[in-house]
């Protein structure tokens, strides 16, 4: 790598030439997936739910301690793994295995103690009158999450003067929460500023304080043939400098809260998940792009994401092995043999450390769900509309934290999920005009409690839960559609006294008792319902490819409260042949427009399938060259126009 190797060298036969290409370096700048010197890190909090109650309770970390949920353990810190302590026995078993091991019990809500949790001594005997809550850890989950952005903030550039910042100023890490105790980081733009900070031109040779790996950082061995002593390239340093900034999260999530957290970095999202467990706890493993097929190589593929379930049985059966290393050696065209095209391409790539998933930047949340399990059973409305009450209140309390009081977040949708024989849905909007509060939302969770009771048989219902979904961001100083109805002073005066959205005004406000219109109480705003998606079978196969699409269920056409609460009205029904719906004859023109659109839809879902299974690379050796090529950064020429990026 150094010049001084060859001392009556001229400098230009001194520079070494890098893999990789100005262009590949750019695209660092705005996270592309398509460089391959992305630097992508996962991190994870260790035995997250066990160090929360430590933390809470200020117990040392060498004294072994297990969350307990009813008579089960969910979590388990390191200092009790020692004693046979594991998620898999009971917590009488775990008392016995580990006599002074603290089984701190999850905080509950209880049936008739207004909706709020609290830690008990007793919850462990009470399955059934409380519910878990998970709240203590979501509010530490935020705080960790608070305190990883803040870190990041330390790596932007803050120089004033010359190009580097100019190229660098704006840049920041995408984060993505992918649940309550791991975010994937996307460095790509922190790594670019740092390498235009230390080496603004880029120019060949290294400080050699700069070249030396952390004693923290655990390296997977090279791949065959590679070897330590060689020169590394860009990629490597991207990868150095990757591991600072990860270490200076780790560090600071430990200085501020006091968690620990183990992490991984690579190339992708897939790799850096992996890396993450391998070395817990408290430690961060560094998957080079010289030692990605050693890393793989020891992995069974049915533990690499979406390939653990109906999809990895499959492909087991079909090639005898779930060993990586075997695997390898099946040619893509036998793949595609077994496999759908798109299936078999994507499986030939990741099986050798190849995956352009994006880091998503929203951490925001997307649904809530509330939910029981009941043993025994429960086998009345009265019972049903207790635990309601108690979902609600669970459900409005988060929508505080998340800011619905202040018109920042609310949802859209409220479904209610019912399990006898089988899991059903059913779900209704949430109304865009009202201000949700928690007797709004258990007014909706018994409107549809008594949807469910008029499907029949609702009982022994052994499992109940309540969720909220399709969060959009709150509007303020909007003007209720009404204001755009009416003429003269009438609309004038609606202009001139528009409140927010979540609390419109009604002509009613603003019309003289003698001249108020008669306008109906939906009006035109029944046009804009989103139809509800009812009788949904909760559950559906496990990742039966990359491309799987989620839960399938058919749709209902909307249903109003009005049909299930005044059964008696005089309004002439009609008997929909297609759904065998009793519809107001006033709504069958909708109704028919529905079942068109509906069938639309089936149709474009179809023809979408159709294509999808045509083949999409007409060459089938065309994926396995360009694999070959991959790795760092590819060994071919560059692109037209582009340099190799001097070392």
């Amino acid at each position: 790598m150094s010049s001084e190797s060859q001392p009556n060298a001229s400098p230009h036969d001194a520079v070494k030439r890098s893999r990789f290409t100005h262009r590949q370096l750019h695209l660092l700048r705005q996270g592309s997936t398509a460089t391959p010197l992305r630097a992508i890190a996962h991190i994870d909090l260790d035995a997250f739910y066990a160090q929360c109650e430590m933390v809470r309770l200020g117990t040392p970390r060498d004294t072994p301690l297990a969350v307990q949920q009813w008579g089960s353990l969910i979590a388990v810190n390191y200092a009790a793994r020692p004693f046979g302590v594991t998620r898999m026995i009971t917590a009488p078993e775990a008392r016995k295995a580990c006599p002074n091991i603290v089984l701190q019990h999850v905080a509950t809500f209880r049936e008739g103690e207004g909706g709020k949790w609290a830690y008990r001594d007793d919850s462990s005997m009470n399955i059934s009158t409380d519910k878990v809550s998970l709240d203590p850890y979501r509010a530490e989950s935020r705080k960790i999450l608070k305190t990883m952005k803040e870190a990041l903030e330390q790596w932007c550039t803050t120089e004033s003067d010359g190009d580097t910042y100019r190229y660098t100023q704006g840049l920041s890490a995408a984060l993505e929460k992918a649940s309550i105790d791991e975010v994937f980081i996307d460095l790509s733009p922190l790594v670019y500023s740092v390498l235009l900070q230390r080496y603004p031109e880029l120019r060949p040779g290294l400080q050699e304080e700069n070249r030396d790996w952390h004693p923290e950082d655990c390296l997977v061995d090279l791949d065959l043939h590679e070897r330590e002593e060689d020169d590394p390239d860009w990629d490597d340093i991207v990868m150095l400098v990757g591991s600072e900034i990860v270490r200076a999260v780790r560090q600071a999530v430990w200085d501020v809260l006091h968690y620990t957290c183990s992490a991984g970095l690579a190339r992708n999202k897939m790799l850096a998940k992996l890396g993450s467990a391998c070395n817990k706890p408290d430690k961060q493993t560094v998957v080079r792009n010289r030692a990605v097929q050693h890393f793989l190589g020891g992995y069974r593929f049915t533990q690499i994401r979406m390939l653990g379930g109906k999809l990895g049985d499959q492909i087991t059966s079909f090639f005898g092995t779930e060993k990586v290393s075997e695997l390898l050696n099946v040619p893509l065209e036998q793949l595609r043999a077994k496999l759908d095209d798109h299936t078999a391409s994507w499986l030939y790539g990741i099986i050798r450390g190849e995956d352009r998933s994006e880091v998503n930047s929203r951490t925001q949340i997307k649904s809530m769900l509330s939910a029981k399990s009941f043993r025994p059973s429960i086998n009345t409305l009265e019972q049903a509309e207790k635990w309601l009450h108690i979902f609600a209140a669970d459900i409005y309390g988060r929508l505080v934290e998340d800011g619905v009081l202040e018109n920042r977040r609310r949802p859209k949708v409220i479904t209610l999920h019912h399990r006898t024989a089988q899991t059903r849905s059913r779900q209704i909007p949430i109304p865009a005009s009202n201000i949700i509060d928690e007797s709004l939302l258990f007014e909706l969770a018994r409107t549809l409690m008594r949807q469910v009771m008029t499907d029949g048989q609702p009982w022994p219902c052994s499992n109940l839960s309540l969720s909220v979904s399709s969060f959009e961001d709150g509007v303020t100083k909007n003007k209720a559609i009404e204001g755009f109805l009416v003429r003269g002073d009438q609309a004038k005066h609606l202009n001139q006294n528009s409140r927010p959205r979540d609390s419109p005004p009604t002509l009613s406000d603003s019309i003289p008792m003698g001249k108020r219109r008669k306008i109906e109480d939906d009006g035109i705003k029944r046009f804009f319902a989103q139809p509800a998606r009812t009788d949904r079978t909760v559950g559906g196969p496990d990742f039966p490819s990359p491309h799987n699409s989620g839960f399938s269920g058919d749709l209902v056409p909307p249903a109003k409260v009005s049909e299930i609460e005044d059964e008696s009205s005089s309004i002439p029904q009609y008997k929909c042949d297609r759904c065998s719906r009793s519809i107001c004859e006033l709504e069958r023109e909708e109704h028919e427009d529905w079942h068109f659109a509906k069938d639309l839809e089936i149709q474009d879902r179809q023809e979408a399938r159709d294509m999808q299974h045509q083949p999409s690379n007409p060459n089938p050796n065309a994926s396995r060259g360009s694999a070959s090529t991959r790795g760092r950064g590819g060994r071919g020429k560059p692109e037209r126009g582009q340099m190799r990026l001097a070392f």
